[in-house]
């Protein structure tokens, strides 16, 4: 007899609340010049681009998370830790993007944006990767995850950015804006199990035995 599975409605829900905090957080960041002129907008100028990076980086997470907990059939304990730890790294975000526009892309505050982007990469692999334990080698979620190449390039691209942050960090807030670029295009390797799941409406049973005992992070 098929185990009823937790459903994954709340941690999406949750998820999309949190993910509309962050961005209304940065905006708040953002304080008005009391003159009136244009020049007086000049120092904003680095706020307005933080903003404006950590702004797609959100924007590039709620899409990519939106599509993998659409081919997802259902969570367990452990997709719920992992999916945590994704969100605590994505709200240091606009502490984060308020140092570095403040203080102009100076060395500290771009190092430590690149390792919240670092740390937000590899809890986003945590969370696919427990979903993939959770739903089998063979499903169709972990079919259409695959090697997840681009993931694993653009945390090289992170380390990479943060290195040379010591040296100069413009150039590693440019790598960056980089892999923002490459995810701009919307993650679609998982719209096909999202279908399929529309199709049975959204019920299906737990598939393989690995499912009757909570999984680890890692």
């Amino acid at each position: 007899m098929a185990r009823v599975a937790m459903r994954k409605g709340r941690l999406e829900a949750f998820s999309d609340g949190v993910l509309a905090i962050i961005i209304t957080i940065m905006v708040l960041e953002m304080k008005v010049p009391h003159a009136d002129t244009i020049q007086s907008l000049q120092p904003l100028i680095p706020v307005f681009i933080s903003y404006v990076l950590s702004f797609v980086y959100i924007g590039i997470y709620w899409n990519n998370h939106h599509h993998m907990m659409h081919a997802a059939q259902h969570v367990n304990g452990a997709v719920l830790w992992a999916n945590s730890l994704l969100l605590f790294w994505l709200s240091l975000v606009p502490f984060v993007t308020a140092w570095m526009g403040e203080n102009h892309f100076s060395t500290w505050p771009v190092i430590l944006y690149g390792i919240i982007l670092l740390m937000a990469a590899i809890s986003y692999t945590i969370l696919a990767h427990n979903l993939t334990l959770l739903h089998g080698k063979n499903s169709m979620f972990s079919r259409s995850l695959g090697s997840d190449k681009k993931g694993k390039i653009s945390m090289l691209i992170y380390l990479t950015g943060i290195c040379l942050s010591f040296i100069h960090p413009l150039v590693g807030f440019g790598l960056y804006v980089v892999v923002a670029i490459i995810w701009f295009r919307p993650d679609t390797r998982f719209e096909k199990a999202g279908e399929i799941i529309d199709d049975n409406d959204g019920e299906t049973p737990l598939e393989t035995d690995s499912h009757k005992k909570s999984l680890p992070l890692m």
